[in-house]
């Protein structure tokens, strides 16, 4: 008769060995993390001591205290009364704002530069090769000093501002635009709002619907109406109480309409030709990537040139662009804080004076560092998103 075997499989008995890879894996990322708590508690614990030694009191209670300085522009209601809080909020918000006009508008310039430098046109492809050149190689602090300078010191005065179109105004002081001003403005947003949501729920429709049929919804027209009737329906439901508030000149300024200021002027344009020619690389080697097949079977088809590139090109392109290109929109809202050099009240300039007021410095630093990374973390997340729905998905 056998008896059967009480010894432990050799298998279970390595399992906790040291010749074991995983059991050294798990020991080694052991260490390494007990290694960095201990130095994150040696910092903690040092900075806090060497700040009571000093009578300097630590946390965000200064939050809610009165800040006692103006924010020269602001998205939202401020006053010197309101809180560090507000003023880090309204500092936030004003980065966010540069941040995202800036991330449209470069990828717009970027993406036409970067189809120009493959243009047959000597000329076209030449001058698009030379603006990336440029703007690639010089320092982006450098630029927003020089159009800063252009806007305030070489643009004439109100008196003799240009007028590019009728009701724009360009000067030292800024660039003065035509506003809209009435109770029906909310509505009008709320029904544009509207009108963007549904056309993007009933694009998604109409290529599950192409997909599945094969034909082809007019999303084009349909589109356009709903951008059109439900913006005036809100108009009507607003009362119809809307009008076009013209900038004038009163004395030595304008008046009305509203204004962007040198400074913001000067950060975004700075911060749109420079993120644009990374962009531009971006875009042109996603295009480079797709294989020449492509565009021969779609000439083979006779579609237009520009047809081409749209339907068939940049689509299979966009896989390849989209990973670096969210390391260009991550760039461009970090380089957003060079907006301290020419007195754009940004997150940075807005703390740094929060922190002069109160010397709380390292919460300062805490709360910019926490805020940037919120913002890139979001943008990440948002692009690798993105990123899947595009993915070719194999069957």
């Amino acid at each position: 008769m056998i008896k059967p075997s009480t010894s432990v499989p050799a298998s279970r008995r390595r399992r906790f060995s040291w010749s074991n890879p995983s059991t050294r894996a798990l020991l080694y990322q052991a260490l390494l993390i007990g290694a960095v708590g201990f130095v994150v508690w040696q910092l903690v614990s040092n900075t806090l001591h060497n700040l009571s030694a000093r009578n300097i009191s630590t946390g965000f209670g200064f939050l809610g205290r009165e800040a006692g300085f103006a924010i020269g522009e602001s998205s939202v209601a401020y006053t010197p009364a309101d809180s560090y809080g507000r003023a880090i909020w309204v500092g936030l918000l004003n980065t966010l704002r540069v941040s995202v006009i800036g991330i449209v508008l470069a990828t717009l310039l970027g993406t036409l530069i970067g189809i120009a430098r493959l243009s047959g046109n000597w000329l076209v492809s030449r001058v698009a090769a030379a603006y990336v050149e440029v703007m690639r190689n010089v320092p982006l602090l450098l630029q927003l000093f020089f159009w800063y300078a252009i806007i305030t010191e070489n643009m004439p005065g109100p008196r003799q501002a240009l007028e590019p179109l009728p009701g724009v105004f360009l000067s030292n002081r800024g660039l003065k635009l035509p506003s809209l001003q009435g109770d029906a403005i909310d509505w009008i947003l709320g029904g544009l709002a509207a009108a963007i949501v549904l056309v993007l729920a009933m694009a998604h429709w109409a290529r599950r619907r192409q997909a599945e049929t094969g034909r082809i919804f007019p999303l084009g027209s349909v589109a356009a109406a709903l951008l059109l009737a439900l913006p005036l329906a809100g108009w009507m439901a607003g009362g119809a109480a809307l009008e076009l508030d013209m900038p004038r000149l009163d004395g030595f300024n304008f008046v009305g309409g509203i204004t962007v200021s040198p400074e913001f002027f000067a950060l975004l344009l700075g911060l749109v030709m420079y993120t644009s020619a990374f962009v531009a690389e971006v875009v042109r080697s996603g295009i480079r990537a797709v294989g020449r097949g492509q565009w021969e079977a779609a000439d083979a088809l006779g579609l237009p040139r520009a047809r081409v590139l749209r339907l068939v090109i940049l689509p299979q392109a966009l896989r390849v662009i989209v990973p670096p290109m969210t390391s260009q929109y991550l760039n461009i809202t970090k380089n957003s804080s060079l907006a301290v050099a020419i007195g754009y009240p940004d997150l940075v300039s807005v703390v740094n004076t929060t922190l002069n007021q109160t010397g709380q410095a390292i919460e300062g630093i805490l709360i910019i560092m926490a805020a940037y990374l919120t913002v890139s973390l979001s943008i990440s997340v948002f692009m690798n998103w993105y990123n899947r729905r595009i993915a070719l998905v194999e069957r």
